[in-house]
């Protein structure tokens, strides 16, 4: 962690899909395949070098790619980020369905699904693992709960979260369609585009530290002759250290 920033260091490492995007991308796809007609528009908030993570979208067969971005927009928080997703899906002419990853793969807040519900005006439905079906302008959709799952029932448009599950792991892209990923067109858009409140830009939390926890740990070998012994002075070790 960069102390400074309080920001991941990338070193000379590639940007790439988060895990759960990519869960939520493989939903998406599989819709689509479900529903002719239907097109799948991969969104990214972010500068140039995020243009790998939208041309694995395309690999993976998504129709069209958007990036999102602003010199401006170096520290945003999740509040800021769901405001210029959802001003960005409405400059696009809006979608039956968003689908966005669970949380994360960096501070896993699980924040920014709920909040560009919000910005929107649509349902949510939260941790889901499976869309089982779409149709008459409603989503039957199987969540995650505690000690097992539920089946919910949602009006579109609306947005879900999606968390891993045997049905959604991401397929491999093909040869073909790496290829072709490498020469689509990645549309661009900045803040001058969208209709933005300054005011939702604007972080109402301050980030104070963000660090690797150090941990130390202490060995200490117990002699003893046999099990019995070395039981023994365990046990006059931990009384000594106060700790039973």
């Amino acid at each position: 962690m960069d102390p400074a920033t309080k920001r991941p260091v990338q070193g000379s490492a590639k940007l790439v899909m988060d895990s759960y995007a990519e869960y939520a991308l493989e939903v998406a796809i599989q819709l689509k395949e479900k529903h002719p007609g239907s097109k799948v528009v991969a969104i990214c908030v972010g500068d140039k070098p995020t243009d790998d993570v939208l041309r694995r979208a395309y690999a993976l067969t998504a129709d069209e790619a958007v990036r999102v971005w602003d010199p401006a927009w170096a520290d945003l928080d999740s509040q800021a980020v769901a405001h210029i997703l959802a001003r960005t899906i409405q400059k696009l002419g809006g979608a039956d369905l968003v689908l966005t990853g669970r949380e994360a793969g960096d501070i896993e807040r699980g924040v920014v699904g709920p909040t560009l519900a919000e910005e929107l005006g649509c349902a949510c439905a939260t941790i889901v693992a499976r869309v089982e079906a779409v149709e008459g302008g409603t989503a039957v959709v199987r969540r995650e709960v505690d000690g097992g799952y539920a089946l919910v029932s949602t009006r579109l448009p609306a947005v879900l979260t999606i968390t891993n599950d045997e049905t959604n792991v991401p397929r491999l892209p093909k040869v073909k369609d790496l290829m072709m990923a490498a020469r689509k067109p990645i549309t661009t858009l900045g803040a001058a585009d969208l209709d933005l409140d300054p005011a939702r830009l604007a972080s109402p939390l301050e980030l104070v530290d963000l660090y690797i926890p150090v941990q130390e740990g202490q060995c200490e070998i117990i002699e003893g002759d046999d099990g019995p012994a070395k039981a023994a002075a365990l046990a006059r070790r931990l009384h000594e250290l106060k700790l039973v």
